[in-house]
């Protein structure tokens, strides 16, 4: 695992979502590991840590993910906007090489058989907490975060900095068509 991946203490991972990124979904099942975009994913709860995330039944994603029960969800970053936009407008059911293609790496953390996608800013490990007619009705899924990391460049004491790192960092947010924003400066409000 590289230096800069440091572990994130649970009672702070919806931090890793709070502010709306577009989230990569990795999943693996028998053999096989598939990453997607998604746009819809947010956080759930505090403790334990939930979140949740829409995966629609035509992606080749969602049956990995009800098969092993489990998915990562990953925050990518301006250096991975061509990564980010490429596996989530081409799909592995008519492209199965769609990974290599898209230049994808992926890793694996100790005590987890789940793919995580080399370069993010965050990853949030997440055990499906089954509910079935959620799933069927409106494609969502809620997952328990069992574990999380950060990249210490622009995740540091549970919190992330942005303004301090640099640009190729910063979060995605997809808006439609091809376009996204990247999270723009800090600003604090008078507490």
């Amino acid at each position: 695992m590289d230096q800069h991946i440091k572990p994130v203490e649970l009672a702070k991972a919806y931090r890793l979502l709070n502010h709306g990124p577009t989230v990569l979904v990795s999943a693996s099942h028998g053999g096989v590991e598939n990453v997607m975009s998604a746009a819809w994913s947010c956080a759930l709860d505090f403790a334990p840590p939930k979140v949740t995330v829409v995966l629609d039944k035509a992606t080749a994603t969602r049956p990995l993910v009800e098969q092993s029960g489990y998915f990562v969800l990953q925050v990518p970053n301006m250096a991975q906007l061509q990564l980010t936009y490429d596996v989530g407008h081409t799909s592995a059911v008519d492209t199965p090489d769609k990974l290599a293609k898209a230049g994808v790496q992926l890793f694996k953390v100790e005590g987890y058989d789940v793919p995580l996608v080399v370069g993010s800013s965050a990853w949030l490990i997440c055990k499906v907490l089954p509910e079935p007619r959620n799933e069927q009705v409106y494609d969502l899924f809620i997952g328990e975060v069992v574990a999380a990391y950060a990249d210490d460049r622009v995740f540091q004491n549970g919190h992330w900095a942005f303004e301090n790192a640099d640009p190729q960092w910063r979060s995605l947010h997809y808006i439609a068509g091809g376009n996204f924003y990247a999270i723009g400066e800090a600003v604090v409000a008078k507490t």
